[in-house]
């Protein structure tokens, strides 16, 4: 199968939206919802959208594998307007101590990037990753990849405290992040491209309880429809994620290091290797 496209900037939807004079579903104190229309947009027909390859939209924060000081690094997309007062934040804050606490923003195309400690081992260069096991489809495997493995890849942060935590992920007291490379969940079962079509799949389709879809184009181009979109709502109680078992594949044994740090996420899934769960949010450290 040929290499998705990878998530550098904003992705236009399917269809044709327009605004409503309502207040929103998405984000707080937005008095206007964005929706789709039944038309599809003429940036998904160029992008010939209907030979795309559809797959999940998982909701977390961007990142990005890329060569940094001649080692990998993984770089987490933060938004921000270009005003005055933030850039002003932005500035103070790489002059703080909170550089050394996890966290190292860069500027790159014009966004603020930075990486987060607790997926990644630099050391020896591997991230933690949720993706589907590669003997069964219908299994999820969360393992540790070479960094090498990832690179000038885009994938999405999942986790305890990001975006309100769709998938249940951990708690407070242990948080629990994965990295979901993009694309990595493929739809089989894609009703037409049809605006009422679509709406019944994400209701009454057990495949549909997702954040939304996005179709990757055959010349990179990205598609998506979010279920705001559609007039739906997220997040919802039982994801399609978490209706799947997922078996933990982290073996630090040939490692010549003690991942032995209580906040380690390296040393927690070490140590429950090979058991398998029911679903994400089973998945309970011994600590």
């Amino acid at each position: 199968m040929r290499r998705l496209g990878s998530v550098q900037r904003k992705m236009p939807c399917v269809f044709v939206t327009e605004v409503k004079d309502e207040p929103s579903a998405k984000r707080e104190h937005q008095p206007f919802k964005v929706l789709a229309t039944e038309t599809v947009s003429h940036k998904a027909l160029d992008a010939d959208i209907y030979s795309a390859i559809p797959t999940e939209k998982v909701d977390g924060t961007c990142c990005y594998v890329t060569t940094y000081k001649d080692q990998p690094y993984l770089w987490a997309r933060l938004d921000r307007k270009p005003n005055k007062k933030a850039d002003k934040r932005f500035k103070n804050f790489l002059r703080s101590k909170e550089n050394s606490k996890g966290w190292v923003p860069v500027e790159k195309n014009n966004k603020q990037y930075c990486w987060h400690s607790s997926v990644v081992n630099y050391e020896f260069e591997i991230a933690l990753v949720l993706k589907h096991h590669p003997d069964d489809p219908g299994l999820l495997e969360i393992s540790a990849v070479p960094l090498s493995d990832l690179l000038e890849q885009t994938l999405e942060l999942i986790g305890t405290n990001i975006n309100g935590n769709p998938y249940g992920l951990g708690n407070k007291k242990h948080p629990l992040h994965l990295l979901v490379p993009h694309g990595e969940f493929q739809i089989r079962n894609l009703p037409t491209l049809k605006h009422s079509d679509l709406l019944s799949w994400f209701e009454g389709c057990e495949e549909g309880k997702i954040e939304g879809i996005v179709w990757h184009c055959h010349d990179g181009c990205l598609i998506k429809v979010h279920r705001h979109h559609l007039g739906l709502c997220w997040p919802i109680p039982d994801t399609y994620i978490n209706s799947k078992s997922v078996i933990i594949n982290v073996n630090l044994n040939k490692y010549d290091y003690a991942f032995d740090d209580t906040k380690c996420l390296f040393s927690h899934f070490s140590k429950i290797n090979n058991q398998k769960f029911g679903r994400l949010k089973d998945i309970i450290f011994d600590v």
